[in-house]
């Protein structure tokens, strides 16, 4: 049973995962002054280069994912991504305690997104992909 359902069930995580990037790039896009005084609030330097790596990342990673395109590149680099990220703007260790709650919660949703995502690097996007078809 699990075996049939395999492709469709990869092509969904890939859908939902690809949901976290896709939209969030875009609004880098088209925030970008915005997004970069959030960077740089987190204490990373050259927060406009950085801003424009994190929207390429996401939006290109994300597109990448959602086709399934180049999965397993594209997976790890969001994974390295993610977690980067999160050390910088979710460090619950690192904050009053009325805000470390929520920060610990971002901070371990994304770890298990890294998750999802080295399981997609270690075993490909599924049949329903462009990857899938080129390999054919």
């Amino acid at each position: 049973m699990w075996t049939s359902l395999q492709n469709p069930l990869a092509l969904v995580g890939r859908i939902l995962l690809a949901l976290l990037f896709i939209p969030t790039g875009v609004g880098k896009l088209t925030g970008f002054a915005g997004n970069v005084a959030y960077t740089a609030s987190g204490g990373i330097p050259m927060p406009e280069v950085a801003t424009a790596i994190a929207l390429l990342i996401e939006l290109v990673g994300g597109v990448a994912l959602l086709l399934g395109w180049g999965t397993r590149w594209a997976a790890l680099a969001l994974a390295f991504f993610t977690l980067v990220a999160s050390v910088f703007f979710h460090n619950f260790w690192g904050v009053p305690a009325e805000q470390a709650f929520m920060q610990q919660l971002l901070f371990y949703k994304n770890i298990a997104v890294v998750g999802g995502l080295l399981a997609f690097a270690a075993f490909g996007p599924g049949g329903l992909s462009v990857d899938a078809r080129r390999m054919k």
